[in-house]
């Protein structure tokens, strides 16, 4: 593998961009064991549509053994099995360790781009970084702030949270249609509920530092339960954000909570991870994707998606 990462925090578009190649195919829906050329539940979209995609990889915890779900040279398979599978045109991860980044890029033909930084600075920490295909989406501007009073201060944490939390935005071009769009993604505290809240808060102040306003697409864990939390109650409730599970025109799956922890997701459970748009955007379908291979779950999360249009 070879890409590059950024080498400052305000490098502009190519420095912080990551070369992707060719991978694997296998899916499933609904917790059952994957098969070669399985339908995808979105797939790859069309000209005018955009397929995005939340998910959290899991970090590659130490002291896993070989068998053990959470084990990460055995989750691989699976993970760009699902990525290669439904092509998003963006992903917003979370929980990559740097070289964790190579399975997401694996997973992905060579147009496909990254950005963002470790939490820590530059590669060190966990990302909550956004792939794209540059061939439909280009870059105008990025950058990355901290979920803090010194958003601008590597590592900083002043909420109540001990983990260190980390937005990612981008401008971009829809080169299909010719339209501007920001996307953003973040993981928020799994701990702090003033964290949480005021993460959201955050978001929206960042909504409101963009002349003109443009079309939103927000990815995260938000590690809160849809419509139960002040999270989301600062996004979706205050109308900033719709949920795009909930506005749908589709909804290819059940319900399912999306933190399983490795076990066959529940329907009715507690949804975490989020994809909010801004009111305007129209969502056509929806779903939370209980992919596995051979019995393997790729991360304790599962992958969350939406195909939407901006018109």
């Amino acid at each position: 593998m070879s890409f590059r990462l950024p080498v400052s925090r305000r490098t502009a578009l190519a420095a912080g961009a990551l070369g992707v190649a060719g991978a694997v195919a296998a899916q499933t829906a609904h917790g059952a064991p994957a098969a070669a050329g399985t339908a995808a539940l979105i797939g790859a979209a069309g000209q005018s549509d955009l397929h995005v995609m939340s998910f959290n990889i899991r970090y590659d915890r130490s002291g896993t053994l070989p068998g053990q779900a959470d084990y990460w040279p055995e989750r691989i398979p699976a993970l760009k099995a699902v990525l290669e599978l439904e092509k998003p045109t963006a992903v917003g991860i979370q929980e990559a360790l740097f070289h964790q980044l190579a399975a997401v890029e694996d997973a992905f033909p060579a147009h496909y781009r990254m950005i963002g930084f470790g939490r820590d600075g530059g590669s060190a920490g966990e990302y909550s970084a956004i792939f794209y295909d540059a061939r439909r989406l280009e870059v105008i501007a990025w950058d990355q702030f901290w979920l803090s009073d010194q958003p601008d201060l590597i590592g900083s944490a002043t909420w109540g949270n001990t983990v260190t939390r980390i937005v990612t935005w981008g401008r971009f071009t829809d080169l299909s249609t010719g339209k501007e769009l920001i996307l953003v993604n973040t993981h928020f505290d799994h701990q702090s509920e003033n964290a949480r809240v005021l993460g959201a808060k955050a978001i929206i102040a960042l909504m409101d530092s963009f002349n003109p306003k443009l079309p939103t697409i927000l990815t995260g864990d938000f590690n809160a339960p849809a419509e139960a939390s002040g999270a989301y109650d600062s996004l979706v409730g205050s109308g900033v954000f719709r949920d795009t599970w909930t506005i749908a025109g589709q909804q290819l799956t059940p319900a399912y909570g999306t933190f399983p922890n490795y076990k066959d997701p529940v329907a009715g459970g507690l949804r975490i991870d989020w994809i909010l748009t801004t009111p305007g955007i129209t969502v056509r379908k929806a779903t939370i994707n209980t992919f596995t291979l051979d019995g393997r779950y790729p991360s304790d999360h599962t992958p969350t998606q939406a195909l939407v249009n901006l018109a």
